[in-house]
């Protein structure tokens, strides 16, 4: 008996050292792959973390990230976390050098960009956290750039803490989520905050960022969260959670006045951060309404990042592709200007950021492809 079990837990490290030792690479077939960020292109950095990506209003994409230079520590644990960003005029197949949005002075960091992109204004926002590690450690602020040029140069930051967060939570752990917001049909702006007290909420302008607005209902469970407009107008957020091994779902049918929550247990995931867009709506005069969702699809361990379609607005979701099955951590999603997909994530254990894109008939195995709208969704400005 002695010896069976001996066995086994031979055969099970053995097992445990050969996943670990495999050797990944990203799927075959992609259209672009490329490292965006690591620690051998910028001397004396850490590493970089937590990505964003968008399509800027003339098509150039803007690669966002945090640069974390004396250690990979989060914001309240380092003194020196800069933004930086990478654009690509040609979906993705070249890049700018390393460009440099903010860098306080040692001491003060910025950390968790994401990017909201105003299609009636050609602007895009940029938002990020920031602390004062030597004046008030421990205590969040809440900001954000814009840029009106397509991610070429960017405003002198804005404090939107009291705007956005109750003067109650001023020592609360808070902190706006990285990747991306939305702009809804007319023309709000929505984005999603944590406060690890008491939930997730909505903030949000309506009056294309000249002022903004805090919508006081907590959303829970509910950790990192993206929010995204359904064909019907409600909103729907789907949420990291830390336990359970799956997303939340939260739907809101009043502008997030009151909401309905779900698990999602279809949705695996080892709470991580994760990537939801809007590909195509038949309002906008394409043939099928598709979001796309992206994330490490592991219940434990962050690993095999995939991406999935779902044709019913979030109902169910296709099993989806492997995009790359070794290490993968936070995942941003966007549409290129031809169609294609792009994903921008974490890889092998933070120490490379990659870029990759494909069609959506690669994505599908040939069982569905994009094809252009026959007409364009008339815009109403508020």
């Amino acid at each position: 008996m002695m010896k069976k079990i001996f066995i086994s837990l031979l055969l099970i490290t053995a097992t445990g050292l050969s996943a670990q030792n495999q050797t990944y690479k990203i799927a075959d077939g992609v259209i672009t792959h490329q490292d965006l960020f690591n620690t051998s292109m910028v001397e004396g950095v850490s590493c970089f973390r937590i990505p964003a990506i968008v399509t800027a209003p003339n098509g150039d994409l803007v690669a966002a990230i945090d640069e974390r230079v004396p250690s990979c520590g989060d914001l309240k644990w380092s003194k020196d976390i800069n933004i930086v960003l990478r654009r690509s005029a040609d979906n993705g197949k070249t890049w700018s050098e390393i460009e440099t949005v903010i860098n306080f002075p040692f001491g003060q960091s910025a950390s968790d960009p994401s990017m909201i992109v105003d299609q009636q204004t050609n602007e895009i926002f940029m938002f990020y956290n920031y602390m004062d590690l030597d004046k008030e450690k421990d205590v969040y602020y809440l900001h954000v750039v814009k840029s009106a040029d397509n991610g070429k140069t960017w405003s002198k930051p804005q404090d939107i803490t009291s705007q956005i967060a109750k003067p109650e939570w001023h020592k609360d752990f808070k902190f706006i989520t990285s990747g991306r917001g939305i702009q809804t049909k007319n023309g709000k702006l929505l984005h999603t905050l944590v406060n690890l007290n008491s939930g997730l909420y909505i903030f949000g302008s309506d009056d294309h960022g000249k002022s903004w607005y805090f919508i006081d209902t907590p959303i829970k469970p509910a950790d990192e969260s993206k929010i995204i407009e359904l064909a019907d107008g409600s909103w729907m957020v789907n949420a990291r959670v830390n336990k359970g091994g799956m997303r939340y779902v939260h739907i809101s049918t009043d502008e997030g006045k009151t909401w309905s929550s779900k698990p999602e247990p279809k949705l695996i995931d080892p709470g991580c951060n994760a990537g939801i867009v809007r590909y195509t709506a038949k309002a906008d005069g394409y043939n099928k309404n598709r979001i796309l969702f992206s994330n490490a699809k592991m219940e434990k361990g962050r690993m095999n990042l995939t991406v999935r379609i779902s044709y019913d607005e979030g109902k169910t979701w296709t099993e989806g592709k492997t995009i790359y099955g070794g290490g993968s951590a936070y995942s941003s999603l966007t549409v290129l200007k031809n169609g294609d997909i792009g994903v921008f994530f974490e890889k092998d254990d933070y120490t490379q950021n990659t870029f990759v894109s494909f069609s959506l008939k690669w994505l599908t195995d040939g069982k569905d492809k994009f094809k252009k709208p026959s007409k364009k969704r008339k815009s109403t400005k508020k």
